[in-house]
């Protein structure tokens, strides 16, 4: 079992059910922060405004950071997946 295996996004039903909603997770999280910070570039034109724009670029930044943390979320979940995977095979081989 190794971390960012791209093999295990097919692996089961429910390796590829997890895999679609952290990439759907991923998308929606990448928009986000390019969106912020457009709109944080566009407000950082006005000096009225600079005090919104920062808060864009900030939220965009956490946005940004979110990103790796739902990758590696994703893994560690899989990880967690083969296990129930592997003692259920051992259920049925012993019991």
């Amino acid at each position: 079992m190794r971390l960012f295996d791209p093999s295990k996004s097919q692996k089961s039903e429910a390796h590829a059910r997890w895999y679609a909603t952290i990439e759907i997770i991923y998308t929606i999280v990448d928009f986000a922060a390019a969106g912020l910070f457009i709109v944080g570039s566009i407000l950082f034109f006005s000096p009225s405004a600079m005090t919104p724009a920062l808060w864009c670029f900030l939220i965009g930044s956490v946005c940004f950071a979110l990103k790796p943390t739902l990758r590696l979320v994703r893994q560690l979940h899989y990880l967690k997946l083969d296990k129930i995977s592997t003692l259920a095979d051992m259920e049925r081989h012993h019991g």
